[in-house]
């Protein structure tokens, strides 16, 4: 294995060293001084791109700071490490696979990428006209389930980036669903999230996608085995699983075991991780619901975006912009807490789509030679429905004593003429809370207002430390003119990208997730001594302990 170029350690390099002096130069000016001093700063700082504003004016950066940081990412070989990704070179070394998502999305049909001397472009078009074929079937009710009824219901069973991913696109194009087909989604092997499923649903009109990578996915598989046993027990006819069972999944071999047909498998490579698969046949479920037009303009916004990241300058590409700043934010503001706020109901489930993206991909703390590092790498990602949240953890943001940095997120245009005025309170408080986290309050506004609520000036002494709210927290805004499949698929390609980038630069492996192997391992141990009879003691006292409670419990 050639090391000489993965053992590039970000704090070694030249630009590391400038933006410690750099951050000395800067690190006592406040975001209020940086836009008094600069009346253009947002023009020397946003990116607009087709129907996207990328605003990220409101950071606690100048124009030094975007030229250091754009050294940095060149030192890091970006751009090499770019082009590696998307020609299929084996970037993530530790599984020795490829990481080709990109590939499922690629629109150039003269594009030819070879894995093992097979060009896997030739499958990914295959499995594309394939879910067209069978989507038009599934909405055009000639499909039919066992009782010669056409479908209504649709239910996607997966966990991860095969549950997450759907059910976050799901959400946020509902506008856009085939009114007759309902969709669930079921993840957790809690048998409660079974039992209502089947008090909602009529087996005859209902497809079940079982969706793995690998086909063995313990929950996955778990609530599978449940919803295929239940399913003969009711139908009484093991020929019927070929009309209601579709699986997608790598593995082809594992699926025809469990009896789905070969012609319900929808495949997709081993080189696409399960959080990156919603571009290709993991999106069955989304195909179906909203149609394979809008579909494919999803994966066209997303091919948009791997163009700009490719082909753009980084002092105009938005998901290098993006992942820079988070940087900078992160290792030299020493900010590790970072918020995803999307002001729109249909963007409610992005928040866990981008904390999964992101800390499992980045969560690491060993480099690409095996070296523990001593800097940080991922923030905690979490965060809320903006204006819901202003109501709930707000106030810890603004005055609580962990630092934390944003992700603000809407779109502005929606299909309720008619709720017109909702729109507009929206984006208001959109605004207003982009800029009070950054600007705070002023010392004589708080005096004034006190004396005028209180009219008494002997409560002013006391109540003026409370109210102070100092700002300087930075931000990005995103938004965006429309939610469509278009801006969406454009929304996300940019978060999968500047993980990549942020990645490459911390010189860790985003790609691979051995602490979430580990736990399956114990838990499959776990399980065997819970179906033995006898007391467990092979564990520490609390394992043992907690193992014999739920005996004595269960039993």
């Amino acid at each position: 294995m050639n090391l000489k170029n993965k053992n590039i350690s970000p704090i070694k390099t030249n630009s590391w060293i400038k933006l410690q002096e750099h951050f000395k130069e800067i690190k006592n000016i406040s975001l209020k001084n940086f836009f008094l001093e600069n009346k253009n700063r947002f023009d020397q700082f946003n990116v607009q791109f087709n129907k996207l504003l990328f605003d990220f004016s409101k950071n606690r950066i100048n124009k030094k700071t975007i030229n250091i940081l754009s050294n940095l990412a060149i030192e890091c070989k970006l751009e090499e490490y770019i082009y590696k990704m998307f020609s299929g070179e084996k970037i993530n070394e530790t599984e020795n696979r490829s990481v080709l998502h990109t590939a499922l999305r690629n629109f150039d049909k003269n594009k030819k990428i070879f894995i093992n001397g097979v060009n896997i472009m030739e499958d990914i078009y295959f499995t594309i006209e394939k879910m067209k074929i069978f989507s038009e079937k599934i909405r055009n009710g000639i499909w039919k389930g066992y009782t010669n009824k056409p479908i209504k219901n649709i239910v996607n069973v997966g966990i991860g980036g095969s549950h997450i991913g759907p059910m976050m696109v799901v959400e946020a194009l509902k506008s856009y669903s085939n009114k007759n087909l309902n969709i669930h989604f079921i993840s957790n092997i809690d048998g409660s999230s079974l039992y209502y499923l089947f008090n909602k649903i009529d087996l005859d009109t209902t497809i079940f996608i079982i969706s793995s990578k690998t086909f063995t996915t313990e929950e996955t598989i778990t609530n599978f085995k449940s919803i295929l046993n239940f399913f003969i027990k009711k139908t009484k006819n093991k020929k019927f699983i070929k009309k209601h069972f579709i699986a997608t999944t790598s593995n082809k071999k594992e699926a025809i075991k469990f009896g789905i047909p070969e012609k319900n498998i929808f495949l997709f490579g081993d080189w696409v991780g399960g959080r990156y698969s919603v571009w290709n046949a993991v999106g069955l479920s989304i195909c179906l619901y909203i149609g394979f037009e809008n579909f494919y303009s999803f994966l066209k916004g997303a091919y948009e975006i791997d163009l700009h990241f490719k082909n753009e300058k980084i002092e105009k590409n938005i998901p290098i912009l993006l992942a820079l700043i988070g940087i900078w934010n992160i290792n030299f503001l020493k900010i590790n807490n970072h918020l995803i706020l999307p002001y729109n109901q249909s963007l409610q489930y992005f928040i866990l789509y981008i904390q999964q993206l992101e800390m499992e991909s980045n969560g690491k703390s060993v480099n690409r030679n095996g070296i523990k590092i001593n800097y940080s790498t991922c923030p905690i990602i979490w965060g809320g429905l903006g204006n819901d949240s202003q109501h709930s953890f707000y106030q810890f943001l603004y005055q609580g004593t962990i630092s934390s940095s944003f992700d603000f997120i809407i779109y502005i245009k929606d299909k309720y003429k008619e709720l017109e005025n909702h729109n507009k309170i929206l984006f208001s408080n959109f605004l207003s809370q982009t800029r009070s986290l950054a600007f705070g309050n002023q010392k004589e506004e708080i005096i004034q207002e006190l004396i005028i609520e209180l009219k008494k000036k002997k409560y002013v002494n006391f109540l003026f430390p409370h109210k102070i709210i100092k700002g300087n927290k930075p931000s990005n805004s995103i938004i965006l003119e429309e939610l469509s499949p278009i801006t969406l698929g454009n929304l996300m390609a940019i978060y999968e990208h500047k993980i990549f980038v942020q990645s490459i630069i911390w010189n860790i492996f985003a790609f691979d997730q051995w602490g979430v192997e580990l736990g399956k391992k114990n838990s499959k141990k776990i399980l065997l001594d819970l179906y033995k009879k006898n007391e467990i003691n092979c564990y520490d006292s609390s394992t043992n302990n907690l193992i014999n409670f739920y005996k004595k419990i269960f039993n």
